[in-house]
């Protein structure tokens, strides 16, 4: 199960094996080379141009320090969310509803119980999960699910404390939800980090349909938002559109479509976000309050029918261009910025997860653009939901189809 297996053979159908390497056996660290070709080959849905060098089809790198990816369990069921526990266990989120602690050797718990019930169809479920900073003294755990009310379906944010004996959630409450409800089940984003003051940063959609999709735009609404809230669930103070009239004051940024990645920069501290788009045009943003980021007015992606969104154009004053975007599409997820001495030229890089793409994307990120990147167990066949830094310093990853990864050099 856990043999590693080279890059070499890289084409052939290794779906089913348990890991994968690159092919260097060499530890030496040098300095990225961008001058490979870019690792998307494909051609791209549209003819559209990039606002400026480097947006998108960067050059490739290639990692020199030999890594291994190893399964540890592929026992979880529709894992979506993980996070460390102060002892490096994890606890992990399954789209069903369920709460799973897992060991660094793959050993995982029975459900935790206390949970309230989600709905899980569609793209819902029990999604983004992170602990309180200060959960060695108060145990306390930050969730978001997809809710189902009378008037429809929503994101919502949950706390609650973990038992000592770990079995079950006491307490659990309700503290937020991205108003409106919509009956669909499309489009929650669901991603959840604590910022450095002991903030939450959550992340909604726009719940996807055309009908639903202007409300990103909308700031009198929490679909298609970046929204930051204390941990009882109320509008920090000093958010970007606190006060102002017609709009909700715990908004910080709008103008997204599916935000599933979340991540703070270790050095710079600036917020990160992935997106998925529609045909083309997933993104890569660096997120700033306030600002708007143009769905669906503005985008590098077309319907999945063919047909253009829009006008269509990709560039308009007033909102943000991407740092960074993907067509044909990598479906990003969760994502984590590497800040581990284990394998020093992975330091400070970002790695999503990648659903449809099947990899995790590593990219290398300086002064706020991305110059180089590469794909990691592009031949595991899995899709990759969240990735985060283990307590270790390696790295972990949940597939949807059940896994556990732990990737580390060699």
């Amino acid at each position: 199960m856990t043999k590693i297996l080279p890059i070499l053979l890289a084409g052939s159908a290794l779906a089913f094996t348990a890991c994968g390497k690159n092919t260097s056996e060499t530890s030496e660290v040098a300095k990225t080379d961008t001058t490979k070709a870019p690792v998307e080959t494909k051609a791209p849905n549209t003819n559209y141009k990039p606002a400026f060098a480097g947006q998108t089809r960067i050059g490739g790198v290639k990692s020199r320090t030999a890594y291994e990816g190893k399964v540890l369990t592929s026992e979880l069921k529709n894992p979506w969310g993980i996070t460390s526990l102060p002892d490096g266990r994890f606890i992990i989120t399954e789209k069903s509803g369920s709460m799973r602690i897992a060991t660094t050797a793959g050993a995982l718990s029975a459900p935790i119980a206390g949970i309230p019930k989600v709905n899980s169809d569609g793209q819902g479920g029990l999604l983004g999960i992170r602990l309180d900073p200060a959960f060695e003294q108060n145990r306390m755990v930050y969730w978001v699910f997809s809710e189902s009310l009378p008037e429809g379906n929503l994101t919502a944010v949950a706390k609650g404390k973990l038992a000592a004996d770990e079995k079950k959630i006491e307490g659990a409450t309700v503290i937020y939800r991205a108003t409106p409800a919509y009956k669909g089940t499309l489009h929650y984003g669901g991603r959840i980090v604590f910022d450095k003051d002991g903030n939450l940063i959550i992340s909604t959609g726009e719940r996807s349909d055309k009908v639903t999709r202007p409300q990103a735009q909308a700031l009198n609404s929490s679909l298609g938002k970046v929204i930051r809230i204390t941990k009882d669930g109320k509008p920090v103070a000093g958010n970007p559109f606190q006060g102002q009239a017609n709009a909700k004051p715990e908004l910080y940024s709008y103008g997204h479509r599916n935000v599933q990645g979340l991540a703070f920069h270790p050095v710079t501290g600036d917020l990160w976000e992935v997106e998925f788009g529609p045909r083309g045009g997933d993104e890569l943003n660096r997120i700033q309050p306030g600002k708007n980021y143009g769905w669906p007015t503005i985008t590098y992606g077309i319907e999945y029918s063919g047909e253009k969104i829009g006008a269509p154009i990709q560039q308009k004053e007033g909102m943000e261009q991407p740092v960074y975007y993907w067509d044909p599409v990598v479906s990003p997820s969760g994502m984590t910025f590497y800040n581990s001495d284990r394998i020093p030229e992975w330091k400070n890089n970002l790695f999503i997860g990648g659903l449809s793409s099947m990899h995790i994307v590593r990219l290398v990120i300086e002064n706020n653009k991305v110059v180089g990147e590469e794909r990691l167990l592009e031949d595991e066949g899995q899709r990759f939901r969240d990735v985060t830094q283990g307590k270790d310093g390696a790295l972990y990853a949940v597939t949807d189809q059940g896994r556990l990864y732990r990737i580390d050099k060699k």
